[in-house]
């Protein structure tokens, strides 16, 4: 039998109905957009919220931060490394020119009769030397040598110099009109304290220049300044954290010399010069009252010598760090 016309044309409706209503079930309440708004149009970035869940983060040792579309990364500048402390200046100052015979070259004058010295870095340490006997006029021979030595040494050793001028008339009988020092008796007892306090005010001008308070001070000499020092350490005439004698000094056990706290006292010679048995006898006495004392003897003749000031900074040096 065929199938009647009128059930033909239901059976057709039917089909186009269904597939009408297939498409639709994709837009069901199940699927639709839960916030309500309108979903982005193409190519624009999704805000915060309206994307997805993040997923899981993996550890790492050293993850960097990746910068996103909604907070671009903004470089930042490492943070300067503190400037180091600004050093004073050293010296801190220069005196006024002072015109004297008295300074050589390559030595600086503090004033009209007083050398000095300063090493190229700061220091706390000051040597007061005591020249020989040094015959007037603008050139000698002990004095070029005697500031060059000192200048020299001191320097090497980072320690600032004094070169201070003895008084004419206290060198020994025949050199009458020569720079000297009062070495003993009564010249000594005359004249000392006034050279001591002197050599205070030369130490008080230099640390105004240097900018700095000398808190070490050595006190050495040679031949005629030998024997001065020796005589202001066996007196006590001078507070001095070590002492030095070259080419010279001599002396006997003092009545101060056993109230004295010891101090190191380097006694240097040659073996081609006349004081070495006087230099062993200042030796026996230092030793006598405790002090600590090296002697050094060189193949050399008389008069300053680096080779002596090289050894008391070790010698006072080495005794300071016990």
């Amino acid at each position: 039998m065929g199938t009647p016309p009128g059930a033909a044309a239901r059976r057709i409706a039917r089909i186009v109905t269904a597939l009408v209503l297939v498409p639709c079930a994709c837009n069901s309440a199940a699927d639709a957009p839960r916030s309500g708004r309108a979903p982005p149009r193409d190519g624009a970035a999704l805000a915060p919220a309206e994307r997805g869940p993040a997923p899981p983060s993996i550890p790492t040792a050293a993850a960097p931060a990746i910068p996103t579309a909604a907070a671009p990364a903004i470089p930042t500048a490492a943070a300067p490394a503190s400037a180091p402390p600004e050093q004073a200046p050293w010296p801190r100052a220069r005196p006024p020119r002072v015109e004297t015979d008295w300074c050589i070259d390559g030595v600086d004058a503090l004033d009209e009769e007083t050398c000095y010295a300063l090493p190229d870095a700061p220091t706390r340490a000051l040597l007061i030397y005591l020249h020989g006997i040094v015959p007037p006029g603008k050139e000698s021979q002990q004095k070029t040598n005697f500031e060059t030595v000192v200048s020299r040494a001191a320097r090497r050793a980072g320690v600032a110099a004094l070169m201070p001028r003895g008084k004419v008339g206290l060198a020994p009988k025949g050199y009458a009109s020569w720079w000297g020092w009062p070495t003993g008796g009564p010249a000594y007892d005359k004249h000392a304290a006034a050279f001591v306090a002197t050599f205070a005010e030369k130490r008080r001008k230099l640390e105004d220049i240097a900018g700095v308070a000398f808190s070490r001070v050595y006190v050495a000499g040679s031949s005629s300044g030998a024997f001065f020092a020796a005589a202001l350490a066996l007196r006590g005439g001078i507070d001095a954290d070590g002492f030095g004698a070259m080419s010279g000094g001599g002396g006997q056990a003092t009545p101060a010399l056993a109230t004295l706290a010891p101090r190191p006292f380097y006694i240097g010679f040659g073996s081609q010069d006349s004081v070495g048995r006087s230099a062993r006898a200042l030796a026996d006495v230092l030793r006598g009252a405790g002090w600590p004392v090296r002697v050094a003897e060189h193949p050399v003749g008389h008069g300053a010598r680096e080779v002596y000031l090289d050894e008391a900074f070790a010698f006072w040096r080495e005794h300071e760090a016990r």
